[in-house]
């Protein structure tokens, strides 16, 4: 069957805009659709309303997808564009990620005008970050430092860091890139200082299970390669989220057939953490970290796993 329209579901936000056109400019250009044929469709969602309060307050991460999946489900559009790292661990049923976009660079960015690192921030400083993950590896490294809420898009959050509410804040480097921001203040984290959140990096399409033509269409942008590293990072999350949504950092990379996959699970204030490390051939994304995640399990302090808090 072939397509003659495609509506693809998307925040309004900035990047959010930015990462759907770049699924839009894939899908022109893949399938031979006239750029009329590819239409966005910008839907607020609950997470984008609230800007008060962290997102573990009000509900956590499917805040930022569900009003995308009742489009999706009511036909209203095709598909819907996502940072995979805001994917909630379970999808509809109805529902299904389609796949991935080549994954963009990984790492964070530390913004802060008089620093150039983490070790340079001042005793004391106030690092601006609506993430506990960021939070307790921050704090992990730095106890002296402390941390506060920081919400927004790119744009609010820098604009706050500079009138000097925070000495600092964290952004991911992807963002930035696909919104063409180049801050003088920058300074790329290294993962051994700051693994990422399970997805970061990379664009995720999600549509409607069965959807034969959109699923055939989206087969032919996606990444193999992502796919499989994000088989092993989210297979890593759904075993710990189904006991805790304390800090939790994961990163598979694939190369030559194979998958190294890191994980890590933090106390709230960085004072414990366990880590772990997988590696296997891609065939075994989902094993790999389906057994990291028990690892994690088995070995962290029953009380890392109680805390509720923002994940990424």
């Amino acid at each position: 069957m072939s397509i003659s329209r495609l509506v693809v579901g998307t925040r309004g936000s900035p990047l959010a805009l930015a990462q759907a056109n770049i699924v839009r400019d894939r899908l022109i250009a893949g399938i031979g659709l006239d750029p009329d044929q590819v239409v966005l469709e910008v839907i607020r969602t609950t997470g984008d309303m609230i800007q008060d309060r962290a997102l573990s307050e009000a509900g956590g991460k499917g805040l930022f997808t569900k009003e995308l999946d009742s489009a999706l489900q009511a036909g209203a559009i095709d598909l819907a564009v996502h940072s995979a790292k805001d994917l909630p661990t379970w999808l509809p049923d109805d529902l299904t990620i389609a796949g991935y976009l080549e994954r963009e660079d990984v790492r964070d960015v530390l913004i802060a005008p008089n620093a150039r690192g983490l070790a340079d921030l001042r005793p004391g400083a106030v690092v601006g970050t609506a993430s506990l993950r960021r939070a307790a590896q921050v704090r992990r490294l730095r106890p002296d430092v402390t941390t506060g809420l920081l919400r927004g898009n790119v744009q609010t959050r820098l604009a706050r860091l500079h009138e000097g509410r925070f000495d600092a804040t964290l952004l991911a480097s992807a963002g930035l890139r696909r919104l063409g921001v180049a801050d003088p203040s920058a300074t790329i984290l290294e993962l051994d200082e700051m693994l990422p959140a399970v997805g970061q990096g990379a664009i995720a399409i999600t549509a409607r299970t069965g959807d034969t033509p959109v699923l055939a269409a989206l087969d032919r942008i996606i990444c193999p390669d992502t796919g499989h590293a994000l088989a092993a990072e989210r297979a890593f999350l759904t075993v710990l989220d189904g006991s805790c949504r304390t800090p939790i950092a994961g990163l598979a990379q694939v190369r030559d057939g194979r998958l190294l996959l890191r994980g890590l699970l933090l106390a709230l204030d960085g004072s414990e953490w366990v880590e772990t490390v997988r590696e296997g051939p891609v065939s075994d994304a989902r094993a790999l970290g389906d057994d990291a995640g028990r690892d994690i399990q088995a070995r962290a302090n029953p009380a890392l796993l109680q805390h509720q808090g923002d994940r990424n």
